[in-house]
């Protein structure tokens, strides 16, 4: 199991300490200090379409119209903070996001 996040995300913090509180073998990504890869950008989107974007992040309010009008995968090969945070890759299945459903379908 992959978590990709930044390790100053309180939200990844989180879904990593339950994770590990569960027994479960996850390897945490910061996608600061180690850029995710365009396959890896294109397999999230791909998974996730425009909502692997944050919207509502200060990193994506700092775009320009250029940027805002781009593909996701353009956006968060430019500003991988923009990626909404967590994604969780746990064999074949795709979790973007942590709440009480997927703690419940990763920690169970």
């Amino acid at each position: 199991m992959i978590l990709y996040g930044i390790s100053t995300c309180d939200t990844c913090k989180k879904a990593l300490r339950a994770l590990k509180t569960a027994g479960r073998d996850v390897t945490f990504r910061d996608i600061r200090a180690e850029p995710l890869s365009e396959a890896e950008i294109a397999a999230i989107t791909g998974e996730f379409g425009e909502r692997a974007v944050n919207r509502q992040s200060t990193s994506y309010r700092s775009f320009n119209d250029f940027l805002r009008a781009s593909d996701p995968e353009a956006q968060i090969a430019a500003q991988p903070t923009v990626m909404k945070r967590p994604v969780i890759r746990d064999g074949d299945r795709w979790f973007l996001g942590w709440d009480t459903e997927i703690e419940a379908a990763l920690t169970a």
